[in-house]
Order: structure tokens, then sequence, then C-alpha cells
């Protein structure tokens, strides 16, 4: 990508800061417009509607000050667009009268405009939609809030970022704002990743982007730094003193499945590793914030991953599952890797030492997110139980969230004997009946609140890119091949083997079992 500038000519009417200091404090009083780009499309109708009306399902929208938007280059009509998304907004074994009444009132509220993503005018009928909106429900000049989502490919970021600041921002000198959420991946390596961030922050300040990991808005990604500095317990414990190594993992038991053009050009590095299992290791690693404050939270996430050495060769892992090139979108000689599992090693005083594993993989044996971390063993044991296994701290992101620490106990009867258990906090049995929102529910309510803790940083994303575009690069230009491997299995043995070598030992006899009710 060649670097380019782009010259934008600014409203009068508007400030160049949506957030400055003389109106932090102002009451939002304004109507809500969502707009979402790409409407379309599978993410738009998959994640970004359904996740829009549970919010109305809660509440959390409400009909009176919110109408939505959909803007996409399809020629469709309002109705065409709401039959499209209606099979996807509630699960078909929850459906009835009431569901369908509630789909009803809230497909009313979703207009749709069609346009180019490059062009004036589509852009200008856009803002006269949302602005007709805005005065239909006496939204004072300068309290209108506008929410633009990019469910696009990131080629077009900069363009479609383009014609917003151009032609459809608002008045916000009374509370309204405009704020801009994009999906990942945010570029391919670090000079994209630059280029796209300083073309999307030459048109918008860093307080208005919203760069959405879903991952961060996971229920049981949220709960860790509550478990890490709400209790006593673990803090003299979550140190170098006490860990032996951390792992972070990705499973799928599926392949690419009708995506494998699109995963070709990225690869499991890019998918999962670089993005969503990195930012769980920064929760996991990082140093208490002085406040629960977005940009406190953000800065220790950043020290983190400056503190992370460079990747070493002999400790990263990379498969390629059998079948994967009989995909008529994915080249034959493709050296596109399906499975990664690679250590991290942290430069500091907490964490010098201790290898963090992240491991993530297609079409193998099962399907689960986790973050393991295993303790040393016991000095002195005098119970002889270490062929047991380590005590182990395990945080299931999905499916079946719980939290559990494996430990040893004795074995109930006559005998003084050990056996592996656990204490388990298992969702499903603990909160019964409470609906564990989707992550894409959350974080478009953060978005709408003005909270960009469970977002990324321009600065966190490029200290990411860092770490990983060296590694990526070696394996575009096919210095490192993958290992062929069988669909359902564990991946290469040769991960099992760099598991090992990082010093994890594995509890043999002892398999966790999520709780019935």
């Amino acid at each position: 990508m060649g670097s380019r500038a782009w010259s934008v000519e600014k409203r009068s009417t508007l400030k160049s800061d949506s957030f400055s200091k003389d109106i932090d404090n102002l009451l939002e009083t304004g109507c809500l417009s969502i707009i979402v780009l790409g409407a379309s499309g599978d993410l738009a109708k998959k994640k970004t509607f359904p996740a829009l009306f549970h919010l109305y399902r809660e509440g959390f929208l409400p009909s009176d000050e919110v109408h939505i938007f959909g803007y996409a280059r399809t020629k469709i009509s309002d109705d065409e667009l709401r039959n499209r998304i209606r099979g996807y907004l509630i699960n078909k074994n929850d459906a009835s009268s009431e569901h369908s009444e509630e789909i009803n009132k809230f497909l009313q509220l979703i207009k749709y405009v069609s346009g180019s993503y490059d062009g004036e005018d589509g852009f200008r009928l856009l803002d006269k939609e949302i602005t007709e909106h805005e005065f239909s429900k006496n939204s004072q000049e300068g309290t209108s809030r506008r929410l633009f989502y990019l469910a696009l490919p990131p080629s077009v970021y900069p363009s479609v970022c383009r014609m917003i600041k151009l032609y459809c921002m608002n008045k916000s000198n009374l509370g309204g704002w405009t704020r801009i959420v994009v999906e990942k991946p945010f570029g391919k390596d670090l000079d994209s990743a630059e280029e796209l961030s300083a073309q999307i922050g030459g048109l918008f300040d860093e307080s208005q982007i919203y760069r959405i990991d879903h991952y961060l808005g996971k229920e049981l990604v949220q709960n860790l730094l509550v478990l890490r500095f709400a209790n006593r317990m673990f803090l003299p414990l979550w140190n170098r003193d006490n860990i032996d190594n951390v792992q972070i993992v990705f499973r799928e038991d599926f392949g690419t499945e009708g995506r494998g053009g699109y995963f070709d050009e990225y690869g499991i590095i890019r998918d999962i590793i670089q993005n969503h299992l990195l930012q769980v290791l920064c929760l996991v690693a990082m140093e208490k914030p002085v406040s629960l404050k977005p940009e406190h939270i953000r800065d220790e996430k950043v020290k983190v991953l400056q503190s992370v050495l460079p990747i070493n060769d002999d400790e990263v892992v990379l498969g390629q599952y059998e079948g994967y090139t009989d995909d008529p979108t994915v080249p034959d000689l493709s050296n596109t890797p399906t499975f990664a599992s690679l250590i991290l090693r942290i430069h500091n005083e907490r964490w010098e030492g201790v290898p963090f594993i992240l491991k993530a993989g297609k079409a193998l044996n099962s399907r689960k997110a986790e973050i393991r971390i295993q303790f040393k063993d016991v000095p002195g044991d005098i119970y002889r139980c270490q062929k047991q296994g380590r005590n182990e701290f395990v945080i299931r992101l999905q499916p079946s969230e719980a939290i559990y620490m494996k430990l040893t106990v004795k074995q109930p009867g006559l005998d003084m004997s050990t056996v592996q258990s656990e204490l388990d906090l298992s969702y499903g049995q603990r909160y019964q009946g409470v609906k564990i929102p989707e992550a894409y529910e959350r974080l478009i309510l953060d978005t709408i609140r003005g909270d960009q803790q469970h977002f990324v940083r321009r600065d966190e994303l490029k200290a990411a890119w860092e770490i990983f575009t060296p590694l990526l690069h070696r394996i575009d230009n096919g210095e490192m091949k993958p290992i062929p491997y069988k669909p359902g299995s564990r991946g290469p043995d040769e991960a099992d083997e760099l598991l090992a070598k990082s010093g994890y030992v594995q509890t043999h006899g002892y398999i966790w079992i999520p709780p019935t009710l």
C-alpha cells in the first residue's frame, strides 16, 4: 500500500473534537442514529443487527430515541433488508408470538440507503435521511449522536471514513458526537496497519475511533481484571516465582468452510493470535492500573506489549490441515498456516522466564478457547503426588464458560492417597437463568456510552504488529513451512513437543467435566 494523504474540507459548523473538554460533562439528550455500513453483508446480518436487536429488547435502544440505517451498494428496499436479517435476530428454538412482535417493532426502526463507498451522492443521501430522523425527534441542534459501524473490508475504510467526514458529520457543541467502529483485520503487517491508522487518524480523533476486537467483549475475558485485582489470594501468586507457564488456546473443530479465499490471505496468526489471543495475554500479564479509566488500563496493556521479546523461530510450530488446498479458492501451493503454536516471552520483573504459549488451529479434535495457568511444583513434596499433575488455574472462555482450579486433595476412603480434583465455578450452574450477553452487544453498548476500555488504541495496535510482523514476513516469503496434520487431530505432533519443551506438565487421568444442572 502506498502512502497517501487525505485532503478534507471541514464543515464550518463542526468542531474538530467531539470530546472537547467543555462538553465532557454535558448530558446526552439527543436522539441516536446507528448506521451500519455494509448492511447487506454476512457480518452485519449475523452479528451486528442481532446485537442491536438484543440491546433493543433489553431496553438500551428505546424506539423513541433510536433509528438504525443500513447502507450498502446493493440496490434493495427497506423491506428487503428487513427480510434478509429477520431470520438471524433470534434462535429459532426461542421463537414465540411475543418475540415476533418484538422483531417486527425492531425492524421498523431500520431504514436502508443504497450508495457507493467512495461517492458523494450516496453519503449526501444518507446524511439527509439521518437529519430528517433527528428533526422528527425534535433533537436540539448539537445534541444528536451518530454511530457509524463499518461492517466492511478494511480496504474501503479510508474512502468510507473520508465520505463520513465530508458529508455525514453532525454538530457536536451541545453533547452530540460522531463515533466510528472499525472491525479487524487492522492491516496485514506493521506498515499497512500504520498506513490505515494514519488515514483514519487524519480524519477522526482517537477518541472517536473504536477498533473492535470481539474477544474483549466476552464475559470471561472481562472478568480477568476483576479476578486478578479484586481477590487478595491471587496478588502474591501472580508472578514468575509461582507460575511456571501460561497457555492461551483457541481451537476449532471445523476448517475454513467457504472462507478459504479470505482466510488464505491472512492465516491463523493474523486471524486469531495477533489480535484475540494477544489481547487476552495483555489482560493476564499487565500490572494493576491506577484506576479503571480506559486510558489507564490501555496504558498498562501497551507496557506489556512493549516488553515482549522478539519471537524465536525455534519456538514456533506451524501446521496446515490436510485437504485445506482442496478448496478451489485456495492456491494449490499455499503456505498459509491453519495452525500455529508459539511462545512469547515478556522481559520484565513479573514474568521473566515464564513462557506464554499462544496456540490456535482449525480442523482440530475439539472446539474451545481457554486460558490455562500452570503453577510450579510443590517444593518438598511429602505426598509424592507430582506425577498426578500440577495446580492449574483455568478460565474457559467458550463453550461452557467456567473458572476452575485444579488441585490435589485426599482420595475419599480409608487409605491416605491423593487425587486431582477442582474448585469449580461453572456459569451455567451458578448463574442459572442469567443471560450472558454476546460480545458484540456489550461492545456496541460501550461505544454508545463512550467507554473505550475494551477497544484497541492506536499505539497498542502498533506494538502488537511490531511483535508479529517479522515472523509473518518470514512465513509470507516461504522461509517457514507449515507441517501437515490430519483434520480431527490435536494438530502437528511437534506442537506437543514444543509444549513439553516450554515446561508444561500434562495431567494424566484427570478430565474436567462441566457440571450438569
